[in-house]
């Protein structure tokens, strides 16, 4: 069957709203003119029921998009033990024995979903796949080799394991270990294993009316060149997968990946349908977003490649279990200091910054330089120069959040009885609160990560899909935050009392993740309505109440100069509001929902600029905060008593950005 288009407009008023919204595509992209009624459309590219719960108007969906169980070379290692479908019914309220585990396949360590996922993808690492089978097979070619023993053995759990194979992805022409088998015996292993996680997502996806719960077949690409990270996760729309991923050995590039991607799911609805989603920026030393093209030198071929980046990774992860990648303070002189920016970071605000031109190595590591396009605030505004530059911008990115789990426990995000994500290398206290970590993992700052949400039309494959291609999707540190955005060219500023204000803001403008249309005769202001409402949280774990909305602006000035600005525009930030360390009971009220429609003055026309929403929470206490106080006090390690680790955060969301025209 065929594709519906996405909802690609762009409007040059934007209202801001947080709780419902579509989406558009990039207006330099290929497909950029249709107009924002496609995304109420959907035609099904795979037989299943039609759901009996859908919405023109987008229904909010949370999800996990980056998760890896006892398929990837560096989960098994660290001792987990369930497999892609054990990690989907996990995802679907089921239980998972957490690491060590026993011969009997139990432990005394269990963890638990406090609310099922809406949807989830298992993103096992692409490479080693036939390896690790091997090596976990008695009986098969490598099973008794050398470095499957050494990999076995409980000694190396936690460090020689994955360092023994991550290693072989340091460098920049990777080559497979060749004294484990040969290529026949990897490759029928891999495909056996590829086959698993298939029929993993066929047996747990909800094909009923009732559309419970969607899986995607998905992977990673693991390019860890230089020990920085660029690794990629693929996601497929429906079962049409290729023979096998596309891994770090086959395309030894991002490029590489993204043509191929590109070539073997091409988005024609006939078939195969793929995007990447970037993530850990932060670790990357710079390599992420430097607008460089594959050595291609002339514009056009810059703008033909910009274009097929766009195309095919049209998201990128904002937060997750190894920290915020949103900004950084002091790093960029065109950039105001936002408190905000202080969140969940990996690295120590004095780390080397690189140089402009010349990105580092070893940040996987945290070590090596930081540079000011490891975050994704001056790499959206870095995209606004290269469209101007070059006519199409290579940084149009939706955003999501995530956990990187390696305990096969998809969306498991709650600060109260975080169990770790990292098998035995975080599974007790001491480790998990530690400020050193493994050769390949760190401890206490490291957090439980955040969650992927989608405005789609229902729950369903296809209809994710879709609202992922469009960028329709919002990112949270964790809690379930509702947030959504629209902008246009004259929003009612009473609309946040307007009981249709979804449909007004939906019709007359466009949502997150679209460019504005151009302003109509005698409109001058962009306007954006957005709103938010809080995760009420469960009867085991209330939520905590939001504080205050704000609209984040990124530009480039007439002299082409990058900037950006945060404005507050619901609520009230109050910077001395804090959470009582010991009893976690925030000292201010909060509310549970804000609204603002907000006319940006700072507009010029032809201003090529940028707008997302953020919605933050009160202050709450952090993960290590409630797991110091779990421990009697002459238990509680060095981090419980540390200046350096936070004792509170502020939990928050943002959405994706909208363009201007």
């Amino acid at each position: 069957m065929g594709k519906t288009g996405g909802s690609w407009a762009w409007t040059a008023c934007v209202v801001v709203l947080v709780a419902m919204a579509g989406c558009g595509e990039d207006p330099e992209a290929t497909k950029d003119a249709e107009d924002s009624a496609a995304a109420h459309e959907l035609a099904y590219t795979e037989s299943r029921a039609v759901c009996g719960h859908r919405t023109e108007r987008r229904l909010a969906l949370f999800g996990e998009l980056h998760s890896h169980t006892s398929f990837s070379f560096d989960a098994r290692s660290y001792g987990t033990v369930a497999d892609p479908k054990k990690a989907l019914e996990f995802a679907r309220g089921g239980e998972i024995h957490l690491a060590p585990v026993g011969k009997d396949g139990t432990s005394k360590r269990i963890a638990k979903l406090g609310r099922p996922l809406d949807f989830a993808a298992i993103t096992d690492h692409g490479e080693f796949l036939g390896e690790i089978g091997l090596c976990m097979t008695p009986g098969s070619a490598g099973y008794d080799s050398a470095r499957c023993k050494k990999y076995r053995d409980p000694k190396a759990l936690a460090e020689d394991g994955a360092f023994d194979f991550g290693v072989f992805l340091s460098s920049f022409k990777p080559k497979r270990p060749d004294d484990l088998a040969d290529d026949k015996a990897r490759a029928a292993m891999a495909r056996t294993r590829w086959k698993a996680m298939q029929d993993a997502a066929e047996a747990t996806y909800d094909r009923t009316e009732a559309c419970k719960f969607t899986s995607f077949i998905a992977y990673e690409y693991t390019n860890t060149r230089g020990v920085s990270n660029m690794h990629r996760n693929v996601i497929f729309r429906n079962a049409d997968v290729p023979e096998l991923p596309i891994t770090f050995f086959e395309a030894t590039t991002e490029w590489q990946l993204w043509r191929a991607l590109d070539k073997a799911c091409a988005r024609d609805g006939k078939g195969c349908d793929a995007l990447s989603i970037g993530h850990n920026s932060n670790l990357s030393n710079g390599h992420y977003f430097i607008p460089r093209y594959d050595g291609a030198t002339g514009k056009a071929k810059q703008a033909s490649n910009a274009g097929l980046r766009s195309r095919v990774e049209p998201l990128v992860e904002m937060f997750q279990h190894k920290g915020d990648m949103e900004c950084r303070n002091g790093m960029d002189k065109t950039v105001a200091h936002d408190p905000m920016c202080a969140f969940e970071k990996q690295r120590p605000a004095d780390d080397e910054q690189c140089e402009e031109d010349k990105p580092g190595v070893f940040g996987m590591r945290l070590h090596g330089c930081v540079h000011r396009l490891d975050f994704i605030r001056p790499a959206l505004v870095e995209g606004l120069k290269e469209s101007a530059r070059i006519g199409v911008n290579p940084y149009r990115f939706g955003l999501v959040a995530a956990t990187d789990t390696h305990n096969a426990t998809p969306g498991h995000v709650s600060s109260a009885g975080f169990p770790g994500h990292v098998g035995v290398a975080d599974d007790s206290p001491d480790k998990r609160l530690a400020f050193e970590g493994t050769s390949t993992h760190d401890g206490v700052i490291n957090n439980p990560g955040g969650l992927a949400g989608v405005w789609a039309v229902e729950n369903s494959r296809d209809a994710i899909f879709e609202a992922l291609s469009r960028r329709e999707t919002f990112a949270t540190s964790g809690p379930r935050i509702r947030i959504r955005m629209f902008g246009g060219w004259g929003y009612d500023k009473a609309m946040c009392g307007d009981a249709d204000k979804l449909a007004k803001a939906d019709d007359a403008g466009v949502p997150m993740g679209s460019s504005m249309k151009a302003p109509p005769s005698g409109a001058t202001l962009p306007t954006f309505a957005v709103w938010a409402e809080g995760d009420a949280g469960t009867s085991e774990n209330p939520g905590t109440k939001l504080s205050h909305l704000q609209l984040i602006k990124g530009w480039v000035d007439k002299d082409g100069k990058g900037h950006s600005k945060v404005f507050d525009i619901a609520g009230k930030y109050d910077p001395k509001a804090t959470a009582d360390a010991k009893t976690c009971k925030p000292s201010a009220a909060g509310v549970e929902k804000l609204c603002a429609v907000y006319e940006d003055t700072t507009w010029e026309p032809g201003q090529r600029a940028l707008w997302y929403a953020r919605v933050i929470e009160q202050p709450s206490c952090r993960w290590s905060t409630r797991e110091c106080n779990s421990l009697p006090e002459k238990d509680r390690p060095e981090a419980c008593k540390s200046a350096k680790i936070p004792k509170t955060v502020r939990q928050r969301a943002w959405s994706s950005p909208i363009w201007s025209p």
